[in-house]
């Protein structure tokens, strides 16, 4: 069967103080850019910060209403991730090479065919074709591809399960 090529237009990009991502994606896999430890200190940075998406205004109208709901899906297209990376099949999650290798799909690696990443975010304020939002980790000028209300009866999934290794990662992250 032959794969289609799809099109995607961005409807906004991110305005953040955040220029450059903790997680690099080069041709050997994903780069964690500081230690764990400076990782959770970004992190819980980022939860408390408060960026921007500007929607293009022919697609202001889009966002009538949203904000009558708390919380969004961002849907983004990691635009720093090289081609190259886009090839990888495999990468150490968050760049941690004491954890074997695991495919693209098992991971969150920005690292894949498509460097497309979705994020729930607190929704601060409409105003117009801008949204402020809160806890965005997307870096300035990144393009956002949609934008979904965040419901949570919907989105959430009754007792998900998840490998050791992640929770792993999770464990030494709220250690720290």
């Amino acid at each position: 069967m032959d794969f289609p090529e799809i099109t995607l237009r961005a409807v906004g990009f991110v305005k953040s103080e955040i220029k450059e991502p903790v997680l690099r994606a080069d041709n050997n896999g994903i780069t964690l850019e500081e230690k764990l430890k400076k990782v959770k200190i970004e992190n819980d940075k980022i939860k408390t910060m408060i960026s921007e998406i500007v929607i293009e205004p022919d697609f202001a109208e889009l966002l009538d209403d949203i904000d009558d709901y708390s919380h969004i899906l961002v849907l983004f297209w990691a635009h720093k991730v090289p081609e190259a990376s886009r090839k990888l099949t495999k990468v150490h999650p968050m760049g941690l090479k004491d954890i074997p290798r695991k495919g693209i799909f098992a991971t969150c690696s920005p690292a894949r065919p498509n460097p497309v990443l979705v994020t729930a975010v607190k929704l601060i304020e409409r105003k117009g074709n801008i949204l402020k939002i809160q806890g965005f980790e997307a870096i300035d000028g990144t393009p956002v591809i949609d934008i979904k209300p965040y419901v949570e009866g919907y989105h959430r999934v009754e007792s998900p399960t998840r490998p050791e290794w992640m929770e792993n990662i999770h464990r030494q992250l709220e250690s720290l």
